[in-house]
């Protein structure tokens, strides 16, 4: 096996410092500061998570100054976990990149090892056989719980495609949309005509989203990035209805739907 090749970083000893002083500083603060010193595991858990949207806010808007604001707070966050978890001899920092270093080395046999992999998705399937021989009993394990649902779908169905379980092509995956269409459809119908059965509706719409999800990663989309841009869209529009229609001396709430479509349709020429 050949040595793996790697770019000289001509920045690595600035990069280094940089990370050492970040050690300081938590040090500092937990050591010093009342507020840093009072926080455990639990109570930094909601302040990543809101920290992971602020950084997924600034992918989707294209913002790399706030990508690299939010890249460092969640930075600060990966330390703080460590420095806390170093306290409670459980782990400390040089664990946790050890740790992640050896998971990489691990499952990327086609670079540290004899192993051939020429495309992704090669590289995918024999990372989720190198994890089932690991000890995971399921190839889902790894899908979080607590995930978002689209987003969830999109890594389960990722997940099942990196060991074969998976459409052999696109059409395929769009004649099971069309299938699903039906069968919410019909639910759908039964509902208008009084004979409601909410539960079967529901699961037949979640049917038809996570087939959606299914087709969009076949066309190489990615549905989360896809809806929040049309949040975004939506809001700007819905924003420019709002205060366009305030500087004509109407109210939302008293302006017929024909009149807000005035304001949406200009909207949508912006």
């Amino acid at each position: 096996m050949k040595k793996p090749y790697s770019t000289p970083d001509l920045k690595r000893e600035e990069k280094l410092n940089a990370f050492d002083r970040l050690l300081t500083v938590m040090n500092e603060l937990r050591e010093n500061c009342p507020w840093d010193k009072k926080q455990t595991l639990e109570s930094l858990r909601h302040l990543t998570i809101e920290e992971t949207y602020e950084l997924s806010d600034a992918i989707v808007e294209g913002n790399l100054a706030e990508v690299k604001k939010e890249l460092g707070d969640l930075m600060l966050h990966n330390v703080f976990y460590a420095r806390i978890a170093q306290e409670q001899n459980a782990f400390d920092v040089a664990d946790v990149l050890n740790s992640i270093c050896d998971k990489l080395i691990e499952r990327h046999p086609h670079i540290y090892s004899d192993v051939i992999a020429e495309d992704e998705a090669t590289v995918k399937a024999n990372w989720e056989k190198i994890k089932l021989k690991s000890g995971n009993k399921s190839v889902l394990e790894g899908v979080p719980k607590s995930l978002p649902a689209l987003v969830k779908a999109i890594r389960i169905q990722d997940k099942a495609r990196g060991v074969g379980f998976d459409w052999e092509k696109k059409e395929q995956v769009w004649e099971k949309v069309e299938e699903e269409m039906q069968e919410f459809k019909q639910e759908f119908n039964a509902v208008e005509k009084g004979a409601i059965n909410k539960e079967k509706a529901m699961a037949e719409f979640g049917d038809l989203l996570f087939s959606l999800v299914n087709y969009a990663r076949f066309i190489d989309i990615d549905p989360e990035e896809a809806l929040e841009r049309t949040n975004k869209k939506f809001i700007k529009r819905f924003q420019y209805l709002e205060s366009e229609s305030a500087k004509d001396g109407k109210q939302m709430g008293e302006m017929t739907l024909a009149e807000m479509d005035e304001y949406w349709n200009r909207a949508k020429e912006l």
